[in-house]
């Protein structure tokens, strides 16, 4: 009886922990949801000095979506109101995790890395005018709105004050390249990217342009070895694989092209160029099967590429129509 007893008391102090257990999560819960949304409430009246505190605190405890949400993005425009970066960095990627792809969160994300982007712009330019990264964001805003002389000044002032900074030479050759051609146009761009691998020997992006210079200027041996170190600089390069393996094609080996093509297939499966060459070269070098799948994938590629074209055309027209249609009035 004894025993019996002590089980019985035994099962009831189990019970009972487990009650208190579960009324302490509930009770955690709901102190959670009281800060949260005191917070929510503060900062959307502009106390965010107040707000924060209780923003952070409650983001990772609060289970309820919508608040979560709501605590978030709060907590990131105050952040960013407050001039604390970070924390605005940690509200975005808590929104990120716990709502992955939302068109909100993303466009909350825009939005954000914007605003930390001129806010570092504007205090570098107050702080260090005249200081070759303050010149280098002022090219490089030319660059964007196309004023492509204006952007080679600048850097060309950086170059004068600091002659071995990487990446101006390049940059003034895509700017050649970019202007309206001019006799000189090819000849002007190859100087400065060779002088951009004198400065910097590991840009891929230099060797990858000067080789297209030279497979368009039929140097293909030139472009050969501009194409494979480029490749070898940047394991990544997709364009560069694609382009040596053009390369090779053209020069009828078709063996070596197959390698930089497979790595361009498996860089950009999507890319409809790749899967061409690669089943021209498969082909050429007697394996059909293989020549036949790149076709196939090629064929693929394009059709679904056609496909997203009619649709946007379609989307567009159906748009054009609402706005032209007439508006009539209600009946009386």
């Amino acid at each position: 009886m004894k025993q019996k007893v002590l089980m019985v008391c035994a099962v009831f102090t189990v019970f009972a922990l487990s009650a208190h257990g579960q009324t302490a999560k509930k009770t955690a819960a709901a102190n959670s949801v009281n800060p949260a949304r005191s917070g929510v409430e503060l900062a959307r009246r502009g106390h965010c000095d107040k707000a924060l505190p209780l923003l952070r605190k409650s983001m990772a405890l609060t289970q309820d979506k919508e608040l979560k949400r709501r605590i978030g993005s709060e907590g990131v425009r105050c952040s960013i109101t407050l001039e604390q970066p970070e924390r605005a960095l940690d509200f975005l990627r808590d929104l990120e995790h716990a709502f992955p792809h939302d068109p909100e969160v993303l466009y909350l994300a825009v939005h954000t890395f914007s605003d930390l982007s001129l806010r570092a712009s504007h205090e570098l330019a107050t702080e260090a005018p005249l200081s070759y990264p303050s010149r280098q964001l002022t090219a490089e805003s030319f660059e964007v709105q196309g004023r492509w002389d204006d952007a080679e000044k600048e850097y060309r002032k950086i170059l004068e004050e600091n002659p071995q900074t990487p990446g101006i030479h390049y940059r003034i050759g895509r700017i050649i390249l970019s202007k309206p051609e001019t006799a000189s146009t090819g000849e002007d761009a190859r100087k400065e990217f060779a002088a951009e691998l004198e400065v910097d020997p590991q840009n891929a992006g230099a060797e990858y342009v000067l080789g297209e210079l030279a497979r368009q200027d039929q140097q293909m041996d030139t472009a050969i070895d501009h194409l494979t170190r480029a490749t070898k600089l940047d394991e990544g390069f997709a364009d560069a694989f694609l382009g040596l393996g053009m390369t090779l094609i053209s020069e009828k080996r078709y063996s070596d092209a197959i390698p930089p093509l497979e790595s361009a297939a498996k860089l950009q499966p999507g890319n409809p160029t790749v899967h061409y060459n690669l089943a021209v070269a498969y082909a050429r070098a007697g394996r059909k099967e293989d020549a036949m799948r790149e076709t196939a994938l090629h064929k693929s590629l394009l059709d679904k590429i056609e496909q997203e074209k009619q649709k946007a055309a379609e989307a567009s027209q159906q748009r054009t129509s609402r706005k032209e249609s007439p508006k009539t009035d209600p009946p009386q």
